[in-house]
């Protein structure tokens, strides 16, 4: 019997690393966990993926696309007359107040880089990412430091279980923002 073709298999591989890694955290991330997930031969994930760092890097820019998508949709970046800095904090507070899991699992893929430099470049990707559509709208400095605050707010969210405060995410970019102008 010949081998079946099946053009879905690396994402499945990918999606399942996803949920193990939100289920078990990075440490129960193995091929033999992935292959059990995706419901594949344990040889599929060795081939499309030869170590679990480039496992991980799939997995990360994946779990990257969800924000960044949200900000370099929204209409606050176009029109310079739209209040930027309550866009971004409403954009946060839906991601934050979404699927919690999906969010502590980019997070926990993303700090994943201090231990496993592979994935560091990912981060770098995603840092860059969002400062780029920002830069737009303010310039490359601010963006950067927008950038930086919005990760602070949401891991100060998530580490404490803090709820998290729109108004003041609001009042935070804004003053970085204005200090710019």
């Amino acid at each position: 019997m010949g081998r079946r073709y099946d053009p879905e298999r690396r994402q499945r591989i990918i999606d399942a690393a996803i949920r193990v890694v939100g289920s078990k955290g990075i440490a129960g991330l193995s091929h033999r966990s992935v292959a059990a997930a995706a419901d594949v031969p344990l040889g599929s994930t060795t081939y499309h993926f030869a170590s679990l760092d480039e496992l991980l890097v799939a997995a990360l820019r994946q779990a990257n696309e969800g924000f960044a998508a949200a900000v370099r949709n929204s209409g606050a970046l176009a029109d310079p007359e739209a209040d930027l800095a309550g866009e971004l904090a409403r954009l946060m507070g839906e991601w934050l107040a979404g699927e919690r899991t999906g969010v502590e699992l980019e997070y926990e893929l993303y700090l994943a880089g201090l231990r496993r430099p592979a994935l560091r470049p990912v981060a770098a990707e995603w840092c860059e990412g969002l400062a780029e559509p920002l830069a737009r709208r303010t310039d490359p400095v601010t963006a950067r430091a927008l950038v930086a605050l919005m990760d602070g707010i949401c891991l100060q969210v998530l580490l404490t279980d803090a709820r998290y405060e729109e108004e003041y995410a609001r009042e935070m970019l804004a003053r970085i923002i204005d200090a710019s102008a």
